[in-house]
């Protein structure tokens, strides 16, 4: 039986969305509104080959959502709401409740929106986003997927901080890790293509970027923390800083604990180094013309990634397999380069042709270790995980 399916990703201003038949995991339609609550919101999606945009006015997500619902119905993608049995929407924090994707009701909400105070920058608008379907389909089951659960396996020993314990014990406060459904798809395609893959390292490196240490396809460690803002060089995030630059900056600035938020999380990273751009593609251009500064980001960048597999070599105790993912881990032939060029250790070898072609094994013929490139597929593990929590499968 042929089983309808959306995927929702809900950002601070943009709504991306998948509609799946299930459990075929044929994508019918997808596309994304951007720049909610400005005149000038963009509303694209791919439809039978065929790409549509346009600008118009979106206030806010309910009224985006039901943008798209519309153009469904009037594209005749879908001839009724009903066609859609569940919808799945990907949630930043789970915190201490959720080791797995869950049905939706008002206890999980209450959590969702108590959780915001972790994910402060996702957590609020991904509410909004399940309240918004909620109105408008109030027959399809909603599932909360959340970008936790998959580093639920992840051993205390490693997710634990050197605080006092109370504070663990009253806030909950440990390394959750995130990019859950990233790290989780481009884990079970590789052992799917390599089933004697056992130690692994997945690499999701985008503007928001993180590294997974995986044993025998179960997290045992990641780079981003208790919030999105640890680990990797970012976008415009940090990563990881001494703590103590931030009371330091803040006595400096007169900042507040907002202004620093704002610092560390809207400022920083390659856009705060390079002083030109948060996106890669800007900054390796300017590179390759001889900006100095957009060099130093890059080494910065690589530097780090380069420091967090070798970590994870450690905790694994070897590596057989390196994935790389995300927009530049797909895309930059230059980032993974300069990142395997450093892993020889490892017994890490690239061939040049395969990098530059983007494929899906670039390791060459001599590498002790394989080096792929798989296209991270998020959304297929939320329409997975709806039919599976909302047992929807015949």
């Amino acid at each position: 039986m042929m089983t309808k399916i959306m995927a929702i990703n809900s950002g601070s201003s943009s709504l991306k969305f998948k509609l799946f038949i299930m459990p075929e995991e044929t994508v019918i339609t997808e596309g994304i509104v951007e720049r909610i609550g400005s005149v000038d919101a963009i509303f694209s999606f791919k439809y039978a080959g065929e790409k549509n945009s346009r600008t118009t006015t979106i206030k806010d997500h309910q009224q985006a959502v039901q943008l798209v619902l519309d153009t469904l119905i009037k594209q005749e993608i879908i001839k009724s709401y009903d066609e859609i049995a569940g919808v799945g929407h990907r949630i930043s924090h789970g915190g201490t409740y959720y080791q797995d994707a869950t049905l939706i009701d008002e206890a999980v909400e209450a959590h969702i929106d108590e959780l915001s105070t972790l994910s402060p920058l996702h957590n609020p608008v991904n509410l909004i986003g399940i309240q918004s379907f909620e109105k408008v389909l109030p027959t399809a089951k909603q599932v909360a997927i959340f970008d936790t659960s998959f580093h639920h396996t992840i051993p205390e020993k490693n997710y634990m901080y050197a605080l006092p314990y109370r504070y663990y014990e009253e806030y909950g406060i440990r390394r959750y890790g995130f990019h859950g459904p990233s790290h989780q798809y481009v884990s079970e395609k590789a052992i799917s293509l390599n089933p004697a893959t056992h130690k692994m390292i997945t690499c999701h490196i985008g503007s928001g970027a993180s590294i997974a240490a995986i044993l025998e396809g179960k997290s045992i460690n990641t780079s981003m923390g208790f919030t999105p803002l640890a680990g990797l060089v970012m976008g415009t995030r940090t990563g990881d800083i001494d703590p103590q630059i931030i009371p330091f900056i803040q006595e400096k600035e007169g900042l507040d604990a907002q202004g620093i938020k704002d610092l560390l999380n809207k400022k920083s990273g390659l856009l705060g180094l390079s002083g030109i751009s948060n996106d890669c593609r800007d900054i390796e251009a300017a590179a390759s013309s001889g900006n100095s500064r957009a060099q130093l980001a890059l080494d910065v960048f690589a530097h780090q990634i380069i420091h967090y597999i070798g970590a994870y070599a450690a905790d694994l105790n070897g590596l057989d397999t390196l994935v790389f993912t995300a927009g530049v881990g797909e895309h930059s032939a230059s980032i993974r380069k300069m990142v395997c060029d450093s892993l020889t250790y490892l017994g890490v070898k690239i061939d040049e042709s395969k990098n530059q072609d983007n494929a899906l094994s670039i390791e060459s013929a001599d590498s002790k270790v394989k080096v792929m490139v798989i296209p991270t597929d998020e959304e297929v593990i939320i329409a997975r995980d709806v039919m599976r929590v909302a047992q929807l499968e015949k």
